[in-house]
């Protein structure tokens, strides 16, 4: 089983990464905000519950977005792994999907993916998708900048509890797809 946690800032190339290696290994994708989204709209006992922490303004517990995570890896799947995308975002959640992978999928986290992209580069791209995708927070540069500041900001510890463990692997996210794509396979080549 292949189990990726897939970073990057907004701007590197996640979104289409991800679904390039969902199709090459036949992984099932995990994306927060689409579980946040999900059980929302579905009216689920944890949608309600997140819901009412986000209707305040508060930031949703940890407990809550590890609760989703699990009801979502003990659904069935003839996927050959994951790949956890917004997730782990702090010590905690990494800590929380370790034990969840290990105790649920009877496996581990394999890698963690990270695209480099120099900020430059990410600025530029978002500020071009935002004139045609209609995200507003893609068409003001200072909201961009502050995004990716957070990223890092969020990130880092993860990366960092990753890197002990051997499992952190950088890729430049900088080039035309099919090579960035191309370097991606060739690390999860590595750990099959």
């Amino acid at each position: 089983m292949i189990n990726i946690v897939l970073f990057g800032p907004p701007g590197s190339g996640k979104g289409t990464q991800a679904q390039n290696l969902i199709e090459k290994f036949n992984l099932k994708q995990i994306s927060t905000g689409d579980l946040f989204r999900y059980n929302m709209k579905n009216n689920t006992e944890l949608g309600k519950l997140a819901k009412s922490y986000i209707d305040r303004g508060e930031l949703v517990p940890d407990q809550v977005t590890t609760d989703m995570l699990i009801d979502e890896v003990k659904k069935p799947t003839d996927a050959a792994g994951f790949i956890f995308d917004g997730y782990p975002r702090t010590a905690n959640q990494t800590e929380a999907l370790e034990k969840i992978v290990k105790d649920v999928l009877k496996a581990d986290i394999s890698v963690c993916l990270s695209l480099i992209v120099e900020d430059e580069i990410l600025v530029n791209r978002l500020l071009k998708r935002g004139e045609t995708s209609g995200r507003t927070d893609d068409s003001n540069e200072e909201i961009i900048r502050n995004r990716i500041k957070e990223y890092y900001a969020k990130t880092a510890e993860v990366a960092e509890l990753y890197k002990k463990n051997g499992k952190y692997v950088e890729v430049n996210g900088v080039g035309e797809i099919e090579d960035i794509a191309g370097k991606l396979y060739a690390e999860v080549e590595k750990i099959k």
